[in-house]
């Protein structure tokens, strides 16, 4: 097990009531949305109907294209409303709450091998919390990584710490870690912050190496540490899981059931007080911010204020709720007015040691901005551009004013490049 350590970054402050002292609490909302992760809209087949009862991680969809991976019910509830886009995409399906509802346990028995854990993440539930690299997404069914990067550590504003979410699971966590190195011929990384190791040196396993990172942002975005331990690449994959997803993965090979709750901070400037809670994927946000929000009006994002979005549900790997005041609508200026103090054009990049920051001086920054913003996609993936998504650079965007919108172009390059040259 090695141990190996950097680097820079920034620590971007956003305005926030101080975080309750008060051990984090469990709080089931009465409704939940299921929806894909990030990604491409993935084509589903429902194994449920409206009305149905359903119990806490029992199947309630599967894809069409690997039928062997499901999507589970967080909670015990009756399906109230499926809603699919065109080419039977997944849009939400939701669920009521029932109380005192069954919950659903697996057989762990034939988890030792790397086919039988795979059989079991992927009906369990496990499978969507994974997220490959290049294009993002959940991995295909079939497919073994070259590396995995376990995130236990979050950089991002208001993120909960990843050592409170393992506090007292230290057994399942290591038991999720063995696991995972079974998934892949290639080491397993996992990422913290500088501080005592959240494994012990006994941990059964060769190809573990652990990471020891600066608590500044982005060294907590996944992309940026692929970047630097295991570079994606079109004929390589890496996967990236939070440790928390771990330590559940652990437990449900202990005791067959998977646990359906996360440690998720509630903060930003259009609440009262800041909360750390355990609640579902898939929370209903009005619910959850109901009691503690100021009045008027309020953006309600899943995710943290730099990369989230707003939102109905929790975002299925989001562990952040950022309450924002919505701003007045105002009178839009006349339109010459507007043409003289606005360029038509896109405004300069102008090289700064903030934005070198941004990127985590690992790569770099005004040569990757520029094959960006100019298409050129075989310099981006030269340069790296593979193991990041848009969250990773996230805080470009923001040091650069959010005029570059360097995270839809990200997203244009990864398409682009996928439906080229990927298989």
């Amino acid at each position: 097990m090695n141990v190996l350590g950097f680097g820079p970054g920034l620590t971007p402050a956003f305005p926030s009531p101080p975080v309750s002292a008060q051990e984090p609490s469990e709080v089931i909302t009465q409704e939940a949305g299921i929806r894909t992760p990030a990604g491409r809209s993935l084509r589903i087949t429902p194994l449920v109907g409206e009305g149905d009862l359903v119990a806490q991680g029992a199947p309630v969809a599967c894809l069409r294209d690997a039928p062997q991976v499901q999507l589970v019910a967080p909670m015990p509830g009756r399906v109230a409303r499926i809603s699919l886009q065109p080419g039977r995409k997944l849009s939400e399906i939701v669920l009521f709450r029932e109380e005192g509802g069954d919950v659903m346990q697996h057989d762990v028995a034939d988890t030792s091998t790397r086919v039988g854990l795979r059989k079991l993440m992927q009906a369990a539930g496990v499978w969507p919390w994974l997220q490959r690299r290049p294009f993002g997404g959940m991995p295909p069914a079939d497919e073994n990584p070259a590396a995995i990067v376990v995130m236990a550590m979050d950089t991002r504003p208001f993120a909960p710490d990843p050592r409170q979410a393992l506090a007292g699971r230290e057994a399942a966590f290591s038991r999720g870690l063995q696991a995972l190195a079974t998934m892949s011929e290639g080491p397993v990384f996992m990422c913290q912050t500088d501080g005592a190791p959240l494994v012990g040196p006994d941990l059964a396993s060769d190809n573990l190496h652990i990471v020891k990172a600066a608590p500044r942002h982005p060294q907590g975005a996944a992309g940026f540490q692929v970047h630097a331990l295991a570079p994606a690449t079109i004929e390589t994959s890496v996967w990236d899981i939070h440790a928390e997803d771990v330590a559940a993965l652990g437990e449900l090979l202990d005791t067959g059931i998977l646990p359906m709750t996360r440690l998720v901070r509630l903060a930003g400037e259009g609440l009262r007080e800041s909360l750390s809670i355990r609640t579902q994927p898939g929370a209903d946000l009005r619910e959850l911010t109901l009691r503690i929000a100021n009045p008027g009006a309020h953006r309600l994002i899943s995710g943290s204020p730099l990369d989230g979005h707003e939102a109905h549900w929790l975002g299925p790997r989001h562990r952040q709720v950022t309450v924002l005041p919505r701003p007045p609508k105002g009178k839009p200026p006349h339109w010459f007015v507007s043409a003289l103090t606005r360029s038509g054009l896109p405004r300069p990049v102008i090289p700064t040691a903030a934005l070198t920051q941004a990127f985590g001086a690992a790569l770099p920054a005004v040569a990757l901005v520029r094959a960006l913003s100019s298409g050129d996609d075989e310099m981006a993936m030269k340069l790296g551009a593979l193991s990041l998504l848009e969250d990773d650079i996230a805080l470009v965007d923001y040091v650069l004013g959010g005029e570059a919108h360097l995270a839809v172009l990200l997203r244009g390059m990864l398409d682009r490049v996928q439906a080229e040259f990927a298989p």
